[in-house]
């Protein structure tokens, strides 16, 4: 999708809510979401993808123990907090050692991550601490041109979103 290869920011449809995504190497567009949604960097955005293999470049792979309960819940709404690579920069990861990820399930967000090549964050439409928006033209209200594009698909049926747990110490921290 060459809107995301140019650095654009989209809205689209996930099992739950709206998300908006972008290139995750791509400081500026990750550093736009932030600003929209008004998060605080040091929190940290989730990265999605079709398949595990295109989260290759953000995940540490030398910790294979810690891969197998997330290979065995995907694809599916299940996010896991693993070693982030070396590369991963601080506005991607925050300040965290791990980096939250999740190969989806959702049609349209796997063709996504399929068609533009690239994992692609994935964090909810919405200002931080107000609800998820579930609808695009609410997306569109919220975020007006501050979105490059907005796939104005339906949501999936889930009533909450993915859960997310460290794959260390087998937490859940939401979900």
């Amino acid at each position: 999708m060459e809107c995301l290869k140019r650095g654009g920011v989209i809205a689209y449809p996930t099992e739950y809510c709206f998300g908006l995504g972008c290139d995750p190497t791509n400081e500026s567009a990750v550093r736009r979401i932030l600003t929209m949604k008004r998060r605080p960097w040091q929190q940290g955005l989730i990265v999605i993808a079709d398949q595990p293999e295109r989260l290759q470049g953000v995940i540490d792979g030398h910790h294979r123990e810690l891969m197998a309960p997330a290979l065995a819940s995907w694809p599916g709404p299940y996010t896991w907090l693993l070693p982030a690579t070396t590369q991963v920069a601080p506005w991607l990861k925050g300040r965290h050692s791990t980096i939250a990820v999740r190969v989806t399930a959702f049609p349209l967000a796997r063709q996504l991550s399929r068609d533009s090549r690239m994992p692609l964050v994935s964090t909810s439409a919405n200002r931080s601490g107000r609800p998820p928006l579930r609808e695009g033209r609410a997306v569109l209200a919220e975020f007006g041109e501050a979105i490059d594009l907005i796939l104005d698909e339906r949501v999936g049926t889930a009533m909450e979103p993915s859960t997310i747990t460290d794959a260390a110490t087998r937490v859940t921290l939401r979900g």
